[in-house]
């Protein structure tokens, strides 16, 4: 039988009915009696399923023991109005082919209630889940809109280097990148491993952001962004991290703090509203399954502009809070998870953003406030997760730059490609990071990072 085949999803949308349709998905469940069995089938393109119902003088119950649990299936048939409840249409099954059998006594996701913690040692097959399919799809959506954000917003796409010499951030938790032998690495004269005998010629990593690079892209482009994969070292094992992540970053040419903060706050509401208009189904699942108050969580986003202040004036407000926090907070900290929530969560009640943080906290990059205390710095802070968005305004003044960098023991020679943008046609620019995680994070509702992204990378774990 030649027929094209039909998603799940465009099956149950169709308003025309009484017509031969190819499905091919895999089995949900099957269920029945020696008259007829109903076979519910998922093909990944919602969340939803089809009902097919294969009736006992077609299918005798020895043609269909291998339509079990998690095998693959190809159903040809009719598609007719649903005479049961549940489903507006369904297919009148003419033939069956399994594709591929699972075997029903070690198929693993057999269970209705599987745990996510089981899930996340079979991340292989968690996307056959109505939990991980939901989050996949999103995660896809809000991808898409990233790109359609930028694109009709005149940035351009670039993309920075994977490997890289420089560290970015100053943190020196980096993957190293060498084809050197582990157990005998050449040595210089003094002992140390000669790198200029390496691929490169000298020590290289998996980068941590894009952002310097882009900031040279800036200056040539005008509004730039960048959307790939980082990687940090970091041996951390929270709900909050991850060992590879994917960062989008925007550098705009000519912009100041002020407009950095409109972009990312505009940009944030589009994400969100992109999710609840596009994602309805998935999100209610969610909502309804995980997270009571996620769909109101992101409505409040899209409704709300969100609040700003200074770091001073948030420490004086975290100061005067009643609530007993497990780190004390004080001028010149570095705030933490629970600070932030607190701001958002409690205080204010919306998102909000942090600006002119003092120097001694953040990168070397930041342009200095003209106190000389502090920078001028913006960290995006949304319920449920803190910080999703940090940026600045970049110093474009070379002797500013060059002094900060001595002060935090930065060396210039390795970033002289850096500065040349500051030698050559500086001008102000900004720009900002958002984790791509810590945004499925929150659209999605999940309480954990390793559950919005498809293989998850974390300390004691590169399974796949």
């Amino acid at each position: 039988m030649s027929l094209p085949r039909s998603t799940v999803q465009s099956l149950l949308a169709s308003q025309e009915l009484d017509r031969d349709v190819l499905v091919k998905g895999w089995v949900r469940s099957r269920r029945g009696n020696k008259y007829v069995q109903f076979i519910i089938v998922n093909d990944g393109s919602t969340l939803h399923t089809i009902q097919a119902v294969a009736n006992a003088e077609l299918f005798p119950e020895e043609s269909l023991k291998d339509v079990a649990n998690g095998a693959a299936v190809a159903i040809w048939g009719r598609l007719v109005a649903s005479q049961g409840k549940g489903q507006a249409v369904e297919i009148q099954a003419a033939e069956i082919t399994v594709l591929g059998k699972a075997d029903p006594e070690t198929y693993p996701l057999q269970k209705k209630a599987t745990s996510l913690e089981f899930l996340r040692e079979i991340a292989h097959l968690r996307p056959r889940t109505n939990t991980f399919g939901a989050v996949l799809r999103i995660r896809h959506a809000l991808a898409f809109a990233v790109h359609q954000y930028f694109n009709d917003h005149g940035f351009f796409y670039v993309h920075t280097p994977i490997i890289t010499g420089s560290d970015a951030e100053g943190a020196g938790q980096m993957f190293r990148v060498t084809t050197l032998p582990p157990e005998h690495p050449p040595r210089t004269a003094a002992g140390a491993v000669d790198y200029s005998q390496d691929f490169f010629g000298k020590q290289t990593n998996l980068t941590v952001s894009g952002q310097l690079e882009g900031e040279l892209a800036a200056m040539a482009l005008g509004s730039i962004y960048t959307f790939g994969p980082t990687f940090r070292a970091e041996n951390s094992n929270t709900a909050r991290h991850l060992a590879e992540f994917w960062m989008i970053e925007p550098e705009v040419a000519f912009n100041e703090l002020e407009e950095n903060m409109d972009l990312a706050e505009d940009f944030l509401r589009y994400l969100v509203r992109y999710a609840l208009e596009r994602c309805a189904d998935d999100l209610q699942f969610l909502n309804d399954q995980y997270d009571k108050d996620l769909l109101g969580r992101l409505r409040s986003v899209v409704e709300n502009d969100f609040q700003r202040l200074t770091y001073t004036e948030a420490v004086e407000i975290l100061k005067s809070a009643k609530q007993k926090f497990e780190f004390p907070v004080d001028w010149g900290t570095d705030l933490q998870s629970e600070h932030e929530r607190y701001l958002v969560e409690k205080h204010f009640e919306k998102p909000v953003i942090l600006t002119n943080y003092p120097k001694e906290i953040k990168a070397f990059y930041m342009k200095l406030d003209d106190d000389g205390r502090t920078v001028r710095a913006m960290d995006v802070l949304f319920p449920g997760i803190g910080e999703i968005i940090g940026g600045s305004q970049r110093e474009e003044d070379y002797a500013k730059l060059t002094a900060r960098m001595a002060e935090m023991h930065v060396p210039a020679d390795e970033l002289d490609w850096y500065l040349d943008t500051r030698r050559f046609g500086t001008a102000p620019h900004a720009g900002f990071g958002l984790g791509f995680e810590r945004l499925v994070l929150f659209v999605t509702g999940m309480g954990n990072i390793r559950d919005v992204i498809p293989f998850p990378r974390y300390p004691k774990n590169a399974a796949f």
